[in-house]
């Protein structure tokens, strides 16, 4: 089968997708174009403009089902390359614009700009078959795209509201990346948790909370130590500075060697770190799967999270905690299980653990199989 993938704005979780899911159909003949991540705005109006009016042979050549991620402008591709309308077509949502938390450091400075919104909706209505990767990003984008239905100035058929109902639900394939299976990590003495909190460095991912924890940690000469790791950008936020001073110097209240902060670019060492971690941590605002902590619970991590967004999907009861009044008190809450599992961990116990095959090889595989498969038979040739 010969399969077109357009990813538009190609952030590291967008780029996963694509090359994971290619992986799982090696046999099939793929040709993957993709746009850098940069100037977000700029990127989703014009990505239809770039792959509509350059030189690019791959778009007119014959392919049986064209994959497109949620940024790209299909609406107008399809207007500007007719013969892509003839092709069978998955978009796929890796995220929404409508559920997404206001950057503390741009509020008010600039009107809302309705187009991130639109476009994907534009998209979604031109498709032959919608697919979110979780429950939770369909259900806030039907929030948000009912909430925009109703400020049009002129009402929508039934039928649209219908087709965006009928989407599909099928994560992002999750990949062990560890040294060690889960089962075979080596028992430590240390009676030091490891606490790895591994999300992109940027304020939808809750650093204020983080420096909360790492600063009543510190507070309590806890023997727990926080490494910091993700993708890092030119600008990111304040907070960072200083959790990273504070990761150090709890680290050094127990001379333990300094800790992580920052991105790892080997993926055998961020394997290792996976591999020697006992809680995997997320104090996010904004997550619609977690990619970077559902690969640390393959490596045999313990899971914390909050109660909310995606979490609850995949994650037990005891895994959560509630978010608080503000970040001191989230973070106290947080705190108070990181000490119970130490405790735990210095007793020899094990910690809750987290089965996730169904996000995983050839379960992922045959859901995504069943996808193409639907589609080409309700657009035959």
């Amino acid at each position: 089968m010969r399969k077109l993938l357009l990813s538009a704005y190609d952030t590291l979780s967008h780029r996963l997708w694509r090359e994971r899911l290619a992986g799982l159909f090696p046999g099939d003949d793929w040709c993957q174009l993709s746009l850098p991540a940069r100037h977000f705005e700029w990127r989703l109006r014009s990505n239809s403009l770039h792959w509509g009016l350059q030189d690019y042979p791959e778009l007119e050549a014959h392919w049986d089902i064209l994959i497109a991620t949620s940024m790209v402008d299909l609406a107008a591709l399809r207007g500007l390359r007719p013969n892509l309308a003839q092709i069978p077509t998955l978009l796929y949502f890796h995220e929404n614009q409508f559920f997404y938390p206001t950057n503390p450091e741009r509020n008010n400075k600039r009107t809302l700009n309705v187009e991130p919104m639109l476009i994907p909706v534009y998209s979604a209505l031109c498709a032959d078959q919608i697919v979110f990767n979780s429950a939770f990003n369909k259900r806030t984008f039907l929030h948000g795209a009912r909430e925009l239905f109703q400020k049009l100035p002129d009402n929508l058929p039934d039928s649209a509201w219908h087709k965006l109902e009928a989407a599909s639900t099928v994560p992002v394939p999750v990949e062990y990346t560890g040294t060690q299976k889960a089962s075979d990590r080596p028992a430590r003495d240390s009676k030091v948790l490891q606490v790895l909190w591994n999300h992109r460095w940027e304020y939808d991912k809750g650093p204020e909370i983080l420096l909360a924890v790492v600063e009543q940690l510190l507070e309590l000469r806890a023997p727990i130590q926080i490494h910091v790791a993700g993708q890092q950008f030119r600008q990111q936020p304040e907070q960072f500075a200083t959790i990273t001073e504070r990761c150090v110097a709890l680290s050094e209240l127990h001379n333990l060697p300094r800790p992580v902060t920052g991105y790892i670019e080997s993926k055998e060492e961020y394997g290792q770190l996976l591999s020697e971690t006992d809680v995997v941590l997320s104090t996010a605002w904004h997550e619609f799967q977690g990619l970077g902590m559902q690969e640390a619970c393959l490596a045999g991590a313990c899971p914390l999270a909050p109660d909310d967004l995606v979490y609850p999907e995949y994650l037990p009861a005891e895994c959560l905690y509630q978010r608080g009044a503000n970040a001191g008190e989230t973070a106290h809450r947080i705190v108070e299980r990181l000490l119970q599992w130490q405790q735990q961990r210095a007793q020899d116990k094990a910690l809750p653990s987290v089965t996730l095959d169904s996000f995983c090889g050839d379960a992922i595989r045959s859901r995504y199989q069943q996808l193409f498969t639907a589609l080409q038979t309700t657009h035959p040739d």
